[in-house]
């Protein structure tokens, strides 16, 4: 007997002609009573009574309805339920052994974390060797999730952590006579953890299972918990060793520093003399770890939206990436981005210099070239919304996690430079401008919000719109429609797209494609080199004391550590985002 699965989609397909072959059905048939209803609505009239459009539309209610109630049965809750406590749990852990290190030690962290790595691949391995092996598992993919590009941006950032991983084992081999072995199995364990988890989202990444749904949707937000919590321990150690406090005793004109310590137990010497040199250097690969955490996050929340969904089968249609389509645009990102590493390497060997002058010129060089780069940015995105208004592709109307999920991460994550953008307003509006570098300082938070207003409407937009191909293949879809009682309509379809498709992949780009292609190439190099100054060190937030006197350290250092993080996790997803913009564009 066939599943209550595939004939709810015969049913549907039976029944429901004017439904485009994007649209998609949710079904989580978890109990006799869906199944019972779904024989019910087979009982309607067959192909050689066509039912009315009432009819039409009262079934596809009620398959609707049927459909929800379902989609929010048990196992969601449960899941849901398992995701908040393990957060909550985690961040409970985390900030106490950062802020707490004698109750609470970075030992008692790891052996948490150990847990849920654990945890986590008992799970992974469980939907490797039963679920996605059993009969019926895989009905349908979702050919949205998981691109190629994000599939490959995980790879790259797995095997760099995975390197940082190697770093910190052969840092903390040198203290096993002194400190806990469980700093050294936690990055063993870590090291293990990223391989497998890699390969799972390579491999799993489309899946719309229909079989052991709660249970996969509990390991499925397990995965997503861990990973959250990884990240949190990852981003509290790199801000703590990065943040700088400042020496209320100096009777110098500017604050001396030091960098504040996350590493337990002080007292304990290395063994071996590369020591430092292995530190210093997983230090500098944390930036990526913590990107392969929130990269899997993502992917593990659209495999979790996807449990149990039912996806039309239709044509995806596969963009392909043609660096030599534009030209302009990456070369002036390319430009935009070496002035920038190079005003960031020298920001970041003056500003540890004692000298009062050589530090106020690094301020200055960096809010310069910093309030440049989102001008640019800002100007270059406003061409973008202009093509936009002159650009009358459709807007998509299919439902989709992915899109869903990036939307939303983009406009989450870039509250927390607006965030700090706007105490800098508020502190520089209170007390005036005095001084070029607060000026300075105070005209980077204003072109800053502007220029993450203007992106977020210019990313948001362009996910939105239907690919350019795919209209033109929409409007050969209802010529053919249109005709199909005098011409073979199977044949024109197949000749026109032939013809369309040989067509543009030769013709040269119209102009106001070429424009969206710039701007995003432009605007995607932007966005890295917004993404590496922080990233790697640089902090004029606190180089620069002016906050530090508005607000106290303790309560400035509590929002910058809150905010900074969403700010750079919100330039690598813009990447992410814009290279999507251009290839739909």
């Amino acid at each position: 007997m066939k599943t209550v699965t595939q004939q709810m989609l015969r049913t549907c397909n039976k029944l429901v002609t004017r439904k485009t072959q994007n649209d998609v059905v949710e079904v989580h048939p978890s109990n006799i009573e869906t199944a019972a209803q779904m024989e019910n609505v087979q009982q309607l009239p067959g192909p050689s009574r066509p039912p009315s459009a009432d009819l039409q539309r009262e079934c596809i209610h009620h398959i609707e309805a049927v459909a929800e109630r379902a989609h929010h049965g048990g196992g969601w809750l449960l899941s849901g339920i398992i995701c908040i406590n393990i957060l909550v749990l985690g961040c409970a852990i985390v900030s106490s052994s950062a802020f707490n290190s004698v109750t609470v030690t970075p030992v008692h962290r790891q052996i948490f974390l150990i847990v849920l790595l654990l945890l986590t691949l008992l799970w992974m391995l469980f939907y490797t060797v039963c679920t996605y092996r059993k009969d019926q598992a895989l009905l349908f993919k979702d050919s949205h999730a998981g691109p190629l590009w994000l599939r490959a941006g995980l790879l790259l950032f797995g095997l760099l952590s995975l390197l940082m991983d190697i770093f910190k084992i052969a840092n903390y081999v040198g203290y096993l006579h002194c400190d806990s072995p469980v700093k050294v199995a936690f990055p063993v364990l870590q090291a293990v953890f990223l391989l497998y988890q890699t390969y799972f989202f390579w491999i799993h990444a489309k899946d719309c299972v229909q079989v052991h749904t709660n249970f996969t949707r509990c390991g499925l937000t397990l995965t997503l918990s861990t990973n959250l919590v990884v990240w949190m321990a990852a981003v509290t150690e790199e801000l703590l060793h990065q943040t700088e406090v400042p020496d209320l005793n100096s009777s110098v004109a500017y604050y001396k520093m030091y960098r504040a310590s996350y590493d337990g137990n002080v007292k304990c010497k290395c063994s071996h003399s590369a020591c430092d040199t292995f530190k210093e250097a997983f230090y500098y690969l944390y930036p990526f770890n913590i990107e392969y955490s929130l990269f899997a996050s993502a992917m593990a929340y659209v495999m979790w939206k996807n449990v149990g969904r039912l996806v039309e089968d239709h044509h995806h249609h596969n963009v392909k990436f043609r660096p030599k389509e534009v030209c302009f645009g990456p070369v002036t990102g390319i430009l935009l981005v070496l002035a920038g590493l190079v005003t960031f390497i020298l920001y970041e060997v003056d500003i540890i210099e004692e000298d009062y002058d050589q530090r106020s010129r690094a301020l200055l060089i960096h809010f310069i070239v910093n309030i440049v780069i989102v001008c640019l940015m800002s100007l270059s995105t406003m061409i973008g919304c202009v093509v936009y208004r002159l650009d009358h592709r459709e807007h998509v109307s299919e439902k989709n996690p992915t899109r869903s999920l990036d939307v939303g991460l983009l406009i989450g994550a870039s509250m927390g430079q607006i965030i700090l953008s706007y105490f800098t307003i508020v502190a520089v509006a209170a007390t005036g401008v005095h001084g070029y570098l607060n000026a300075l300082n105070l005209a980077w938070a204003v072109v800053m919000i502007l220029q993450l207003g203007l992106q977020n409407y210019f990313i948001i937009e362009g996910l939105n719109r239907e690919p350019f191909h795919v209209m033109q293949e929409d409007a050969l879809h209802t010529n053919a429609h249109a005709f199909q009682e005098h011409i073979d309509m199977s044949a024109v379809l197949e000749e026109s797209k032939t013809r369309y498709l040989f067509t543009t992949d030769h013709d040269k780009l119209n102009w106001k494609r070429r424009v969206l292609k710039e701007v995003c190439a432009f605007l995607l190099m932007g966005n890295v080199i917004l993404w590496i100054m922080p990233a790697f060190g640089a902090r004029p937030q606190f180089d620069h004391p002016f906050e530090i006197h508005f607000y106290n350290f303790t309560m400035w250092a509590a929002i910058v550590n809150i905010g900074l993080p969403f700010g750079i996790f919100y330039r690598m997803h813009s990447v992410a985002s814009l290279f999507e913009v251009y290839l739909i564009s």
